[in-house]
């Protein structure tokens, strides 16, 4: 088996099967580049045309880089079902300063963020140019015979499946592997910026959703391994609000490239910035927790020296609170975190319900009730929660990470409540309307990364990425079942309507964090894990 060490002891199990898989997805993606380019005298409009040769060998070599890059990825079945117990302290990790390999972590995770969050929000700016080209109906084209908000489906049910496949994956192949491989499934489905059938744009915006759906709870399972504890919380918090930066980096991108190279450029810019990320790999090590639970000890001490923690074997094994752990998807109910998932599933709903639900039909139920500043009125409240986002960061590390969940949920579900009293006669008072949209405009965002970062903490290694990709795919699950209602022609609900669907899970979630929450601020991993399994007795 062909084996590469990299820097601290990071190795790929088939390096040469990786890197092969990466050129020929890279490859398969400029093979679609002239079909593109064959439309540039008529705006790239390709919608009619015949895919082309190249386009058709591209095709086959992204399938055949897939597989060749998983193989590359994935482990010996000895690796990982290893039971071994090491004596290593573990909690080193926690107590060693932020070193450049934690910033460049971070860096890294920051920049893979960005990308996740980009491929979701382009697909607004998309959807405007491939109505037009395929004749699709939506308010710009009533006439149009297939609703374009199927694109949106497919994307948004993409992400469930991918936040469940990868939460699988993160913890059978490992974290860093799982993020390159979805970071390929960037490069790849990128090619949607070439489809000329609209067909296949729906089958890439299902595939681009599962590879989008997976990398933020990988990202936030590795993080949370490695930032030591102190510092775990407020870091991972300011990550999330990485996702303001994703926006505005897409929508400059949408006004500067899409007058001239159209809708597609949007998609086609998937290629290089995937590309970059791979090439980034070297600032992503693997989680030394994943690395002991999996028996890979020398490993685990070259990375933990690469983190600057002071490697110290204990007189007994602190991992071993793990050792009845088992590697599935029911270990999320077992006793033992049976508490914790339903805090995080109720979250998780309440706030998917909340996203894709009130903050996706305001604008549309304001412009119904003759309110024609929608746009700037939603705009203002973002940017005036947008500071608030620090402070959320500072209160889950330094005050409280239950508290914190359980005020940002009371003031999300409180201001969910305003809405349905004071119903439709809202836009009559501008200020109060300015003060109930703050919370649910900026503050969903805020809970979106709490609830990152707080499924990351209190799930235990041999399951966290389990952890972290329910908690992702059960707040997609809110969006699939909104957007699905547009899809099938049923009109939006009205303001009150909406607002109690989004508030009633969030209601919840603030008693069930209440009675079950768990403190995880500046608390070691394994401290968590054993308070949660004494706790079931």
């Amino acid at each position: 088996m062909a084996r590469l060490r990299g820097l601290g002891g990071v190795t790929f199990h088939h390096a040469g099967a990786f890197w092969f898989g990466v050129v020929a997805v890279t490859v398969g993606v400029i093979a679609h580049l002239p079909m593109y380019l064959m439309g540039r005298n008529i705006g790239y409009r390709l919608v009619g045309m015949p895919m082309d040769t190249p386009m058709t060998i591209g095709m086959a070599a992204i399938v055949v880089g897939l597989l060749a890059s998983l193989y590359g990825l994935y482990p010996r079945s000895a690796e990982v079902t290893a039971r071994a117990a090491s004596l290593i302290r573990i909690s080193a990790l926690d107590d060693a300063p932020l070193s450049l390999t934690h910033v460049g972590l971070l860096l890294a995770m920051a920049l893979a963020v960005m990308i996740d969050i980009m491929k979701p929000t382009a697909l607004a700016f998309v959807m405007p140019g491939m109505t037009l080209e395929y004749g699709l109906k939506s308010p710009l084209n009533p006439g149009g015979s297939i609703p374009v908000a199927y694109v949106a489906l497919s994307g948004i049910v993409g992400t469930v499946l991918g936040s469940f496949l990868w939460g699988w994956l993160g913890d059978r192949i490992g974290r860093r592997a799982s993020i390159l491989y979805a970071g390929i499934g960037f490069i790849a489905t990128s090619i949607c910026g070439a489809m000329p059938d609209f067909s296949w744009n729906q089958v890439m915006c299902f595939i681009m959703g599962m590879a989008v759906g997976g990398m933020l709870p990988i990202c936030y399972a590795l993080l949370a391994e490695a930032i030591p504890a102190r510092h775990r919380g407020w870091l991972m918090i300011l990550i999330g609000a990485d996702i303001a930066g994703a926006y505005i980096l897409t929508s400059w991108l949408a006004t500067a490239l899409v007058p001239t190279y159209s809708w597609r450029i949007l998609w086609l810019i998937g290629m290089p910035t995937g590309v970059v990320f791979i090439l980034l790999n070297i600032w992503i090590p693997e989680s030394p927790r994943f690395l002991l639970a999996i028996g890979r000890e020398d490993e685990a001490r070259s990375v933990m020296a690469r983190y600057g923690a002071r490697i110290v074997d204990g007189t007994q094994s602190e991992t071993a609170v793990e050792a009845k752990v088992n590697n599935r998807w029911s270990e999320l109910v077992s006793p033992g975190f049976l508490r914790p998932t339903l805090v995080v599933g109720c979250l998780a709903l309440g706030s998917g319900l909340v996203l894709f639900g009130f903050n996706l039909w305001i604008p549309t139920n304001l412009r119904k009730l003759g309110f024609t500043e929608a746009d700037a009125i939603l705009r203002n409240a973002a940017l005036i929660g947008f500071p608030l986002t620090f402070l959320v960061a500072w209160l889950y590390g330094f005050w409280s990470s239950r508290k914190t969940i359980i005020l940002l949920s009371s003031l999300t579900a409180a201001s969910l409540f305003g809405f349905v009293a004071a119903g439709d006669a809202v836009v009559q008072n501008r200020w109060l309307l300015y003060i109930l949209l703050v919370v649910p405009i900026w503050g969903i965002s805020s809970v979106v990364a709490v609830l990152s970062v707080y499924s990351s903490e209190i799930y235990p290694t041999r399951i966290r990425a389990h952890g972290t990709g329910f908690a992702a795919g059960a707040s997609k699950m809110g969006g699939v079942a909104i957007i699905a209602l547009v899809v099938f022609g049923i009109a939006a609900p009205s303001i009150s309507t909406i607002a109690f669907i989004g508030a009633v899970p969030m209601t919840f979630a603030v008693l069930l964090t209440a009675l079950y929450g768990v403190e995880t601020r500046k608390r070691i991993l394994e401290e968590i894990t054993a308070e949660e399994l004494a706790r079931a007795g």
